[in-house]
């Protein structure tokens, strides 16, 4: 009788611990004992396969492009024009760095500010370091409406073009 006493307790035991170990992993503040330190910090999980699909449904790829897919209004974020590692904050201030200029062409482009999270940032920052997800990117991770603004922004640049022409054309002629 003690052996299945036993077995039964230790079946029970364990059950508590997995419900103890699920707790910690939702709560991971509550389960720590340790002194915390005075500045209090959570990093985000990075996926660059997430930030794959953000890159083309957020409309970075509109000025932007990976494996020649996308803008030209921007750097390209290929990862082979990385210096390989970097820090995420860094990528963070460079595009702070460039915001003015990403507000206006997001607006101009796409009619609106892009709204991003932190995890969309940390997901995206991911996707432009990996040159594994960036060489799955192609023209099918763009959904419809990007790829009708992609379109849309082209032929607006070629009625500038033909207009830029017809400038020149009657520029000489009146000459």
């Amino acid at each position: 009788m003690k052996s299945s006493s036993f077995t039964v307790s230790a079946v029970f035991v364990l059950g508590l611990l997995q419900v103890g170990i699920a707790q910690a992993a939702k709560h991971p503040t509550d389960t720590v004992t340790e002194p915390q330190p005075e500045v209090l910090m959570l990093m985000p999980l990075m996926n660059p396969e997430r930030g794959r699909k953000l890159f083309a449904s957020k409309g970075c790829v509109v000025c932007h492009a990976v494996n020649g897919v996308g803008g030209e209004d921007a750097p390209p974020l290929d990862f082979d024009n990385t210096n390989g590692y970097m820090n995420p904050f860094d990528f963070a201030a460079k595009m702070w760095g460039g915001a003015e200029a990403m507000i206006y062409l997001q607006q101009e482009e796409l009619g609106e500010q892009i709204s991003l999270t932190g995890q969309e940032l940390a997901d995206i920052i991911a996707f432009a370091h990996s040159p594994s997800e960036q060489s799955k990117f192609s023209m099918a991770d763009i959904p419809p409406r990007i790829r009708d603004m992609m379109h849309h922004r082209d032929e607006d640049e070629e009625e500038e073009e033909e207009g830029d022409e017809k400038h020149e054309e009657d520029h000489i002629e009146g000459d």
